[in-house]
């Protein structure tokens, strides 16, 4: 008798979650994990085209594709590949970027303040990390600006 009971709720539960579009994000074995992890960027390829007037200056365009470091700083875990558009002159860049990590990618989207740390949010992601939303911590390792930490912040 139970089985007949549990098969129709489960049924229901699936419909409604497709007809929302939260099949995945919100079952068990959720494609993507959820929690707080840390990776590192080496920014290596960093470069900015001058768009306007010569210098820093609205509009100027940053693009990179970067390789991307665990925890630890030790081993290679993916790369990224975004750009930013500055907005204000010595102060921000409004970006958005993607990053590939084993499994899938994560896609941010926000400001990258030229002082201090920056949130931005996370807006999607591929293979285990569809579905993800919350946000990430951008933090400077090193005044160089050579290395920064992503601090994922997901949510089911």
């Amino acid at each position: 008798m139970r089985i007949s009971l549990v098969v129709p709720i489960a049924i229901a539960a699936l419909a409604a979650s497709v007809f929302t579009g939260r099949a995945l994000a919100t079952a068990p074995g959720s494609p993507h994990p959820g929690g707080t992890f840390t990776v590192v960027e080496h920014a290596v390829s960093d470069t900015t085209a001058d768009t306007g007037p010569a210098g820093d200056s609205v509009g100027d365009i940053l693009g990179f594709a970067n390789p991307v470091f665990d925890r630890s700083n030790t081993r290679q875990v993916g790369t990224d590949n975004g750009s930013c558009v500055r907005t204000a002159v010595g102060v921000s860049y409004e970006c958005s970027w993607t990053t590939m990590l084993a499994g899938g990618s994560i896609v941010v989207e926000g400001p990258f303040l030229d002082a201090g740390d920056s949130t931005l949010a996370v807006t999607g992601g591929t293979g285990r990390y569809r579905g993800a939303v919350g946000e990430m911590r951008l933090h400077a390792r090193n005044a160089q600006g050579s290395e920064y930490d992503f601090v994922f912040s997901l949510r089911r």
